[in-house]
């Protein structure tokens, strides 16, 4: 078969995007019934993907004209959706993170493009779904530059429902995963009770790592004293293991213990657990005490990890 003139395929690529554009809703003045444009809400997507960036950096990673983004940043800051806090390694720069508020806003714009989403391949059988991903994973291997975020995920507060599947996948995932029984998750429940029913607003929180609009992991910082706080019940599902969702989390937990002027941050865990040890030594925890202990059916070595902040 003879190839097609050049300007055939120029027009070709012009014809799907249009198609594509509309079919998706980019046309839309802002997306998906947020008060975001789309240039915003992937702006939104990179600060949510980034622990901290700045606006240069930003700038060159998307490719926007730096007084058009610093005045978008301005309107999140506005917003209460932005932080800024000045560089200590560059005093032109400011680094950037979202609030609380961000990360909210955000999680709120993921869950809606995953519904539209999902709800557009639903309308094709299974085996066009899959000549529809193919596709699509073709023209992002011919075009693109390999600076896409592999798996995006987001840290957002709890929401109604959030804190029963903390207990439930704490249970099944020990229970699978090292054999634990009913005990550790009635320990787990009675831990999430005491969160929900003494809550400081104030000094304690939790936070959920949500991916693909599906919830991944978790971690709680709660008061134990004025002075200290406990980091409790991190968890990562397996599927979301190795995007460095652990880290984060405890990295949420010890900025936030920080900013409420805790003097110490406190966890107890078991020598079994060896990828979360991994990731408390990593943040600068030091192990301080450990006691052997008959629990959740198995003979166990309790370990206690201590930060100073």
């Amino acid at each position: 078969m003879a190839a097609t003139p050049f300007p055939q395929r120029v027009a070709a690529v012009r014809r799907f995007n249009r198609f594509y554009t509309k079919q998706i809703g980019l046309l839309h003045e802002h997306l998906l019934r947020s008060p975001f444009s789309l240039t915003e809400a992937r702006v939104l997507y990179e600060l949510a993907h980034h622990t901290t960036t700045t606006a240069t950096e930003l700038g060159k990673e998307l490719g926007l004209d730096p007084g058009y983004l610093s005045r978008m940043l301005r309107r999140f800051q506005v917003r209460g959706l932005l932080d800024r806090k000045p560089s200590q390694s560059d005093g032109r720069q400011s680094v950037l993170s979202l609030t609380p508020r961000g990360r909210e806003a955000f999680a709120q714009l993921n869950r809606d493009s995953h519904h539209d989403i999902a709800a557009l391949l639903r309308t094709l059988p299974q085996p066009e779904q899959q000549r529809l991903v193919a596709a699509m994973h073709a023209i992002e291997g011919l075009l693109g530059t390999g600076s896409e975020h592999v798996a995006p995920y987001v840290l957002r507060r709890p929401r109604p429902g959030d804190m029963g599947w903390v207990i439930q996948r704490h249970g099944a995932l020990y229970a699978r995963e090292y054999g634990w029984g009913e005990e550790f998750e009635a320990l787990v429940a009675d831990i999430v009770a005491k969160f929900i029913g003494h809550h400081d607003r104030k000094r304690e929180r939790c936070w959920i790592a949500e991916l693909d609009g599906e919830n991944v992991g978790s971690v709680f910082c709660v008061k134990k004293t004025e002075v200290v706080a406990r980091l409790r019940l991190l968890l990562v599902e397996p599927r979301a293991r190795g995007l460095g969702i652990g880290k984060r989390l405890v990295a949420e937990c010890v900025g936030f213990a920080r900013k409420v002027d805790y003097r110490r941050l406190t966890l107890w865990t078991n020598n079994v657990l060896h990828a979360a040890r991994r990731i408390y030594e990593q943040t600068g925890f030091h192990l301080v005490h450990e006691e052997p202990h008959h629990s959740f059916g198995h003979d166990l070595v309790g370990e206690t990890w201590d930060l100073q902040l």
